[in-house]
């Protein structure tokens, strides 16, 4: 069923860019090309989801985000009007505008998996948007965690972590469906080690 939620999204993206401490220069103002860009994806008929750290903000408060994250195929990227570039098997990246887009490839089973089986609709302004379901986005970042983990990006791990436990944090999520679908796409230890990281997280309860 779909959500209703309504989302800036522009707000979102050009609040997450004026308060990045590491931009030296001043911020233009980006909402215009990122409602232009999602106008642009209606009337390409593109079949995308909504993912990432906007996604994230239609379920939980608090996440500061720059960036809009999209589950696209890869045949699909050249109908839109912007700089897109495939990276590797799973991921691409494009640039509308001025809008940075982070594209996760459906050749990745995974993704494909969470466009199709875990999406909802938001509402940004007078458009309808796809976008993934609270286990959709716990999917993919339990799906992260351990290739970041042996990166060594522990900020981003820690990160991925905490947004878990507020995406399962008064809600139904029963996460053995999630980590038995993972067991088709990672190794069995990472799969188990994921299991530890949400016990873990189950635990976690301040002042009872």
């Amino acid at each position: 069923m779909p959500t209703h939620t309504n989302l800036d999204v522009d707000e979102i993206v050009q609040n997450g860019q004026a308060f990045n401490l590491r931009r030296r220069m001043a911020m233009p103002d980006i909402r215009s090309s990122v409602r232009g860009l999602f106008e642009e994806l209606r009337l390409a008929k593109i079949d995308y989801v909504l993912v990432g750290g906007v996604a994230l903000l239609a379920y939980v408060e608090g996440r500061n985000t720059q960036d809009i994250d999209l589950i696209v195929e890869p045949k699909q990227m050249d109908l839109l009007p912007w700089q897109a570039r495939v990276q590797d098997r799973d991921f691409g990246t494009a640039h509308y505008q001025g809008v940075q887009v982070d594209l996760l490839l459906t050749t990745n089973r995974l993704f494909a998996h969470v466009r199709r089986h875990e999406r909802t609709e938001i509402i940004f302004g007078d458009l309808t948007v796809p976008c993934a379901t609270p286990a959709g986005l716990v999917l993919l970042k339990l799906y992260a965690l351990p290739s970041l983990y042996r990166q060594g990006n522990l900020a981003r791990a820690a990160l991925y972590e905490t947004d878990i436990l507020m995406l399962l944090h008064g809600t139904s999520i029963d996460t053995k469906p999630l980590l038995e679908l993972l067991r088709q796409h990672l190794a069995a230890h990472d799969v188990n080690e994921l299991q530890r990281i949400l016990d873990e997280l189950s635990a976690r309860r301040r002042f009872s």
